[in-house]
């Protein structure tokens, strides 16, 4: 949750805002570099001060930027990008942004690498007093044909769904695997085992998830408040060497586990 703002803060932000962004007609980039921030704060922002965003005021709206290619062809880092984004992404008017925790520093590089590969321009990281980590890329363009291909601005309300170019190749249904739960996917450890679960609150990509594991012979459980796992053990270890996981907080849980798992039971638990 936010910081509340004191009353002399939000004038000061109104004040501040409203001159840069109504009088002065600044782009939210432009404001960034005047304020020392990014553009995704401006536009937070604006948005807690009831300032509307109106992008079609500025004097670059539309304007093509020469810096980005949209692919030609879907592809296997495309795939791993649609399952970040359907996991923890969003697609505002003007913006892809990746929001991470505290502790996905290396992730959050890993996301900006992949980001740049597919649409050939930079791509920035911010990090906000808690250490949170948004990984963000503005572009009309590109938000325009993000939403063209499937997904939505907000994915929980218009319950999206995986497109289905992803089930079109094994390599496809893999690497959006990993994109997703390398955002959306937790490891645990049971008494016996580890255990994999997948979460989201849109029914339909929990939906497509299990029929893509099934596809890849995997035996996903059955759906239950908004969470699917994977107990089996070789589904586990089999996922791990497969899908291969790009989120270290996640792997590294995972050995954690499996190491911990190989000293309780003596060698009983060797394949993993």
């Amino acid at each position: 949750m936010a910081k509340r703002w004191t009353k002399r803060e939000e004038d000061k932000y109104r004040s501040e805002l409203f001159n840069l962004y109504v009088k002065q007609n600044k782009s939210l980039r432009e404001i960034s570099k005047v304020l020392g921030i990014s553009e995704q704060t401006v536009f937070k922002r604006l948005g807690r001060l009831g300032i509307k965003t109106e992008p079609n005021l500025k004097k670059n709206y539309l304007k093509k930027r020469t810096d980005i290619k949209i692919p030609k062809k879907y592809s296997e880092d495309l795939a791993e990008f649609f399952g970040i984004m359907l996991g923890d992404g969003h697609v505002s008017h003007f913006q892809v942004v990746v929001s991470l925790g505290t502790k996905e520093e290396k992730y959050a590089k890993y996301v900006k690498l992949l980001i740049q590969r597919i649409f050939s321009t930079n791509v920035k990281i911010s990090v906000n007093k808690k250490g949170h980590r948004d990984v963000y890329l503005g572009s009309v363009d590109i938000t325009s044909w993000l939403l063209k291909q499937g997904l939505v601005h907000n994915k929980v309300k218009s319950q999206v769904d995986v497109p289905r170019w992803i089930f079109s190749k094994n390599n496809f249904t893999k690497r959006f695997l990993r994109g997703f739960f390398d955002t959306d996917g937790s490891v645990y450890k049971l008494k016996y085992g580890i255990q994999i679960s997948f979460c989201n609150r849109s029914f339909p990509i929990l939906k497509s998830l299990q029929l893509m594991l099934k596809k890849l012979e995997y035996s996903p459980s059955s759906i239950s408040l908004y969470n699917m796992y994977l107990t089996k053990r070789g589904d586990v270890e089999r996922f791990f060497t497969e899908i291969k996981p790009s989120n270290f907080k996640h792997v590294n849980r995972y050995l954690s586990f499996k190491n911990n798992l190989r000293r309780s039971y003596s060698g009983n638990y060797t394949t993993l």
